[in-house]
């Protein structure tokens, strides 16, 4: 087994916020290098902007900069109302206005990877590339699994079920041991040995989705699915698709189904990866891809 030797150097960078063209507050920070070229990374379902400490150590290696969002609904930004798929291109522009980018590279990681696809599909003059890690897909490409599903029908159905259970999980998070949330999303069989500090960003990432409400998390629940309402095979940017052979959060049928139906799609796959150790063990060629500028 090996081990993703590096801790996050920066938990909890300073936060910023902007407003967005729907006259809603989007919060983010920044990792990596300052002046370098500019990523957009999206967490996943739950997350936060924290996950992007995971970015920072090989992003000021290539010369990027990780811009990190609480996702709408999320941390601390705002849901804005009605907001779906179809908004994240605007979701995207707003943020490379915040960095002074005409364009941004976008790498969307579980639920994000949605989010990534669709900006670039609803807004492609402000996106450069697309990298999906262990990405959630079309269900016309791939069921999601039973607990999502059921998660999805109480998220249209009972919301408030589903927000009390989660921030529930989030409040017992504090108190358990700083691996249980991680291992939520570790394979068994997974050749990537989880540090102690990646735990507890990971655990700590999982609370902040919480900060406020858990109006993200449903919506995501809710819209993910069910039929989406981009055509993401639209796309016509590089994307490169990451995932785990052994990923029981997010199958890799789906990550195939999802590639074939791409024009530039690359599929790289990982033996016996779960969920994280995908975003693990792809992060440091990834972010050195966008750095390079390759397309």
């Amino acid at each position: 087994m090996t081990t993703a030797t590096d801790s996050p150097t920066a938990t909890d960078p300073p936060m910023r916020t902007v407003l967005t063209s729907a006259g809603t507050h989007l919060s983010y920070a920044t990792y990596g290098d300052p002046a370098g070229r500019p990523l957009v990374f999206l967490h996943g379902t739950p997350g936060s902007r924290l996950l992007g400490g995971l970015l920072d150590r090989p992003a000021r290696e290539a010369g990027v900069q990780v811009v990190a969002p609480d996702r709408p609904g999320y941390g601390d930004s705002e849901l804005p109302p009605g907001f779906d798929l179809s908004d994240a291109g605007r979701l995207a522009a707003t943020l490379a206005d915040a960095v002074d980018a005409d364009r941004v590279a976008l790498a969307g990681f579980s639920g994000g990877a949605a989010y990534a696809l669709a900006a670039a599909a609803t807004a492609p003059e402000r996106v450069e590339s697309v990298d999906l890690v262990s990405g959630a897909v079309p269900v016309r490409f791939a069921e999601p699994p039973r607990t999502q599903r059921v998660l999805g029908r109480l998220a249209r159905r009972a919301p408030v079920v589903v927000s009390a259970g989660f921030r529930a999980q989030a409040a017992l998070s504090g108190v358990l041991p700083a691996g249980t949330v991680a291992a939520q999303y570790t394979a068994a069989s997974s050749p990537v040995d989880v540090p102690e500090g990646v735990e507890r960003l990971v655990a700590a990432d999982f609370r902040e989705a919480f900060a406020t409400d858990a109006s993200g998390t449903v919506t995501d629940f809710g819209l993910l699915s069910t039929p989406w309402s981009v055509a993401v095979e639209s796309v016509s940017h590089p994307v490169r698709v990451w995932h785990g052979e052994a990923d029981a959060n997010a199958p890799v049928e789906g990550a195939h189904e999802l590639a074939g139906a791409l024009d530039r799609a690359e599929l790289t796959t990982f033996d016996d990866h779960g969920h994280l150790g995908t975003l693990l063990a792809a992060r440091d060629e990834l972010v050195a891809a966008v750095g390079r500028g390759d397309s």
